[in-house]
């Protein structure tokens, strides 16, 4: 992983010590909160429904074993034990004192972690393929790319105060698990016709109260000119982006307003007016951070144990667990395995401070001390060699991380809605709990088959429902919870909106009615059709006759 230089050590230490000025003077009276506020929000720093929310940014979510610690370190000292993994492939702590938040940033900063630009009108957290580095589907690493955007875009002068916050995702394999489509930039890596690296540049994806799907402005960018071209797609937006109204400020807005190939065409000639400038980084300057990322050593094994074979045959969940929580690695005899942190009746994303702590020590026993978070609000242990996964599992299956459910219907995500957070107007985490505990028996799981339930407690979507295969809208209807059912979104390289079934549900129901939504697939579905293509083959009918026929 990337190691901080001289600059980013000099950046972030002033940052801290920065900030803890403002925090004292905020103390003293001297700011009010409205002063404080733009301030704080800088930092990651958020006032949310009972306390203040610190949100850590882990760039393209790779995390070492030792900052893994030191995480969970903050977690006992100035939390409750526990942080909370996003779907922007960060960690939020809901508990911190402000006074005590200056301390938690000089121990980030101790391990080479801040919470600058994890929030406000600016570039945020770079996301990418969990098994970056590891998968053999891969054209290129793309971290090395999600390193150089995050250099670039870190307290840049022109983007730090843009019309609205602004997200890129950067896939390297055609499978999709960055949800690039749904982001105001994403990137795909490609190959050109003389076999060089480069991207396919997609542009104006979002979710939130206006959900829309990323069109695709070129073709093939070539690798060298990746920052000269992102910036011109930044200046296009800082200059014709809605300031006005902030519901209207996305870049999605301003793409669906003068359509993606008027965009596309601004865009190539604010290019050409910059692309020769010294604004791309030199060949050099990419092989120094592409040395960073330089895949570990790893020998040639083979992909049978005996100890895994015997713990296979008398237990199913590790069985299971083989098939749904491990991925293929590019070397011979290792595979990259999620670590489930959605256990039966879990909050989904929640880790404590001590599963934090014996995961990194599983990473450096087992995976080259090397941790990934994934958007879907799991760890990743992308390093492990076939032999070691019956010692892997039973140490997680002791802490209650031995959940064979990666891709299942309890793997749900779900945001901290009502519970948590301000803007929410309901509730997510009880919902998602209930029907990770009706859905907890290995067996049904199975049956069911891979199927994402994704949960948002308001329009704002961080819960993604609208690229769930079940999405779930938590909203307001004249003071009480209500929920409604949304199906047939996608978040993967075939990205599709879901759509609204019709009217919502309460918070008594809501739970019965995707198990009825689950009945009915299981009644349509053809012979290993998984039930995103029962639901693309049959439409929404069957499922809207089932859920309001009785109303």
């Amino acid at each position: 992983m990337y190691k901080y230089d001289e600059y980013d050590h000099e950046i972030v230490g002033a940052r801290v010590a920065e900030f803890r000025d403002q925090v004292n003077r905020r103390l003293k009276g001297e700011l009010t909160e409205e002063e404080f506020r733009p301030l704080r929000l800088m930092n990651g720093l958020y006032l949310q429904l009972h306390a203040y929310m610190l949100r850590v940014a882990i760039p393209y979510g790779t995390l070492s074993s030792d900052q893994l610690r030191r995480l969970a370190r903050i977690a006992r000292v100035y939390d409750k034990g526990y942080g909370h993994f996003t779907t922007r492939q960060n960690i939020q702590y809901n508990w911190p004192k402000l006074v005590e938040t200056p301390d938690i940033l000089q121990e980030l900063a101790d391990v080479e972690m801040h919470a600058i630009q994890t929030s406000g009108n600016c570039i945020r957290n770079v996301t990418t393929d969990q098994f970056a580095g590891a998968t053999a589907e891969e054209i290129d690493d793309p971290r090395i790319y999600g390193e150089i955007i995050r250099q670039w875009s870190s307290l840049h002068p022109e983007f730090s105060f843009l019309p609205r916050k602004f997200k890129i995702a950067i896939t390297g394999a055609e499978k999709d698990r960055a949800a690039v489509k749904w982001h105001d930039i994403g990137l795909v890596m490609k190959r050109g016709p003389e076999g060089e690296p480069g991207f396919e540049v997609l542009v104006g994806g979002g979710m939130g109260r206006t959900p829309v799907i990323a069109k695709t402005i070129r073709d093939f960018l070539p690798e060298p000119y990746l920052l000269s071209y992102l910036e011109a797609i930044l200046r296009v937006y800082n200059e014709q982006g809605n300031r006005d109204n902030k519901y209207k400020a996305r870049i999605k807005i301003l793409v669906d307003a003068i359509g993606a190939d008027e965009f596309a065409r601004q865009t190539e000639a604010e290019w050409e007016k910059m692309k020769d400038q010294p604004i791309d980084v030199p060949a050099e300057e990419i092989a120094r951070i592409r040395s960073y990322f330089a895949p570990p050593a790893l020998p040639v094994l083979d992909a049978q144990d005996d100890a895994v074979d015997a713990l296979a045959a008398k237990n199913v969940m590790f069985k299971a667990w083989l098939k749904n929580n491990t991925h293929p690695h590019k070397v011979p005899g290792h595979v990259a395995v999620t670590i489930s942190l959605k256990p039966a009746g879990g909050i989904p994303g929640d880790a404590s401070d001590s599963q934090m702590e014996l995961i990194a020590d599983l990473a450096d026993q087992y995976s080259q001390g090397d941790v990934r978070v994934s958007h879907e609000q799991n760890l990743i242990l992308p390093h492990v060699a076939w032999r070691d996964l019956a010692d892997l599992w039973t140490a997680l299956d002791g802490a209650g991380l031995g959940f064979a459910n990666a891709g299942l219907v309890s793997d749900i995500i779900a945001c901290p809605g009502l519970d948590y957070c301000s803007l929410a107007n309901a509730r997510s985490i009880p919902l998602a709990q209930e029907l990770s505990n009706r859905f907890a028996d290995l067996t049904r799981l199975e049956d069911v088959g891979p199927l994402k339930i994704k949960i948002s407690g308001c329009i704002n979507s961080c819960g993604h429902h609208h690229a769930g295969h079940i999405g779930i809208l938590g909203v307001d209807r004249r003071g009480v919870e209500n929920y409604q059912i949304l199906l047939g979104g996608s978040g993967e390289e075939d990205a599709t909106k879901a759509e609204l079934l019709g009217p919502g549900f309460g918070a008594d129901e809501i739970a019965d009615k995707i198990e009825q939504v689950i009945a009915v697939y299981l009644d349509i579905r053809e012979e290993d059709e998984h039930f995103l293509a029962a639901y693309r083959r049959v439409g929404p009918a069957p499922f809207k006759e089932a859920l309001y026929a009785a109303a």
